[in-house]
């Protein structure tokens, strides 16, 4: 199969939002999605809050890795790879490697120590596969959220 991975221009930003759809959707999360193809294009292009990958098929684009970067304490400069989506009907055609491929490279180009991600306990698939490429799960940490309502709530306690 010929595809082409690039970097995401304004003018995917509707099809990236697709995709993140469509992965919530699969989580039974749809109604979680509140970002917008404005959203995405101001955060991503005028505030340069994140670059994007996406995978490209016979001029669809059937996958996409959005990263960001962090700093931590411990390493420096990370990259955080906030998701990695290919289109369900496309897995297991290698799209998911290529992408994963090139938020490794976007990495080592930027020389960061640590590249890092969450993984749902339950995608075995994608578990296998991370700690085939010298990955490690960190069993013992917890990602921990903490949503607008909660958000709002603690601000209201320290006024």
């Amino acid at each position: 199969m010929d595809y082409t991975i690039r970097e995401a221009r304004r003018e995917d930003m509707p099809f990236v939002l697709e995709l993140i759809k469509e992965l919530a959707e699969h989580e039974n999360h749809l109604d979680d999605v509140e970002v917008s193809v404005e959203d995405l294009e101001k955060e991503g292009f005028e505030n340069g809050n994140f670059k994007c990958f996406v995978a490209e098929v016979a001029g669809r684009i059937e996958g996409m890795a959005l990263v960001y970067f962090r700093f931590s304490t411990w390493k420096g400069r990370t990259v955080h790879l906030e998701d990695l989506i290919v289109r369900e009907n496309m897995r297991g055609t290698g799209l998911g490697g290529a992408l994963y491929q090139a938020v490794v490279k976007y990495g080592y180009e930027h020389g960061v120590k640590r590249i890092e991600w969450v993984v749902s306990e339950g995608n075995e698939n994608a578990i296998q596969f991370y700690e085939n490429t010298g990955a490690k799960i960190k069993e013992t940490w917890k990602t921990v959220h903490m949503e607008e309502s909660g958000i709002k709530k603690n601000i209201k306690k320290g006024d």
